[in-house]
């Protein structure tokens, strides 16, 4: 009976995933009703990919504080499961603040590290940039810097700290931006 709810779990996340990208089907709010409870019916049951997009849409669009907690809730639950995007987004969620977490910089950066190892660029880069310019409660350290330089961008050559890298950090704000959506 396990594996027939994981299946019928899979196959409800697919169809949620499928209405959420789909853009010939109407925007309906009946259709985003829909589409909102099959994703948290999936979170519900555990589905490592529900709990991490439906936490984070929960997070970053809900308007009530418990909406919001609810989506940090299930964000970090996805993050102790090893999903790397949300690591990045536990990250942020310690890095910022909310309600429920109150900013911890230990917390960010342990959860940036995880990310960034598991190969999340933006996790890396964000490390980069707080070693190289001291920032989350790290002291600055040119060779931590260059070492998540790497992560967050393999095959290139690491930013020097002699003006290049405001053009890594405008390529980071903007590629954060994207990613949030």
């Amino acid at each position: 009976m396990q594996q027939a709810s994981s299946l019928k779990t899979r196959l409800e996340y697919r169809l949620a995933q499928q209405l959420f990208h789909t853009r010939w089907l109407p925007r309906s709010p009946r259709t985003q009703r829909l589409t909102m409870r099959l994703f948290q019916r999936c979170a519900d049951a555990g589905h490592p990919a529900a709990l991490s997009l439906y936490g984070h849409m929960l997070f970053h669009r809900s308007r009530a504080p418990q909406d919001k907690a609810r989506g940090a809730r299930y964000v970090l639950q996805a993050a102790h499961g090893g999903d790397a995007r949300a690591q990045y987004q536990a990250g942020q969620i310690h890095e910022n603040g909310c309600a429920l977490y109150p900013a911890r910089h230990d917390h960010a950066v342990t959860w940036y590290a995880r990310a960034g190892e598991a190969g999340h660029a933006l996790a890396a880069a964000r490390l980069e940039r707080a070693y190289r310019h001291g920032e989350l409660s790290l002291p600055v350290d040119r060779e931590r810097a260059d070492y998540w330089a790497s992560l967050a961008r393999p095959g290139q050559a690491p930013a020097t700290s002699d003006g290049g890298d405001d053009v890594a950090t405008a390529s980071l704000d903007k590629a954060e931006g994207q990613q949030r959506h």
